[in-house]
């Protein structure tokens, strides 16, 4: 019987996954990036345009009150330049139901003066005027009907102007929104990816050869 030498084995060549080139990290954050400025900008075409008009209205104080006591009352009218009870006279000026003016009609007032802003939303800006000076009228009656209680009276003092240029964002800033939203999150999945470790190669496996037994008896 023929002793086998010993043979190193070549080790297992590894699969053929590199014919797809790993792609470096920041072409991660370029395609989100692009992305979502092309998803951004998609909107912004597509979008229909918004249209907002404003109005506003100043407290006066009667000859029994002050411009303190008319201060107070201008914040008390713009926030209730929404409710119902102001918008039923106005849904009818408007020609619009009193829920499509709550969702389209903001008013802002100033802590130093006492005026109130009336601000109505459309996509058609005949509408958002008229909305607008709606809700002034509306707020207008309503004041003049609490006068001898409030001695603040409300007064027009500046209609609505009929809008030339859409409100909403255009077309370039929702896409550079969306190509900040794409990679920022293209950032961070690139921070939460696992990290992928090379495989360190095995070393070469021998086969061992027949061991060769010899029992010796030493003499006695």
């Amino acid at each position: 019987m023929t002793d086998t030498p010993n043979r190193p084995l070549q080790p297992a060549r590894p699969a053929r996954s590199g014919r797809l080139r790993k792609l470096p990290a920041w072409s991660l954050l370029a395609a989100c990036a692009l992305a979502g400025g092309l998803l951004g900008g998609a909107y912004g075409v597509l979008r229909t345009p918004v249209y907002t008009a404003t109005s506003y209205v100043v407290a006066v104080p009667t000859e029994q009150s002050d411009p303190a006591a008319a201060l107070g009352f201008a914040q008390v009218y713009g926030r209730v330049a929404t409710q119902l009870a102001v918008l039923a006279d106005a849904q009818v000026w408007a020609g619009v139901p009193a829920r499509t003016l709550q969702s389209s009609v903001r008013t802002a007032t100033s802590p130093d003066a006492p005026m109130v802003a009336v601000s109505a939303s459309s996509v058609r800006p005949d509408l958002a005027v008229d909305m607008a000076d709606a809700v002034t009228r509306s707020m207008i009656r309503r004041a003049a009907d609490t006068k001898a209680s409030t001695h603040v009276e409300l007064l027009q003092f500046s209609r609505a102007v009929r809008p030339t240029a859409p409100a909403s964002a255009s077309p370039e800033v929702t896409g550079l929104v969306g190509a900040s939203a794409g990679g920022l999150l293209g950032g961070l999945a690139l921070l939460v990816r696992p990290r992928r470790t090379q495989p360190q190669p095995a070393p070469p496996a021998t086969v061992p050869g027949p061991a060769v037994a010899a029992d010796v008896q030493a003499p006695r």
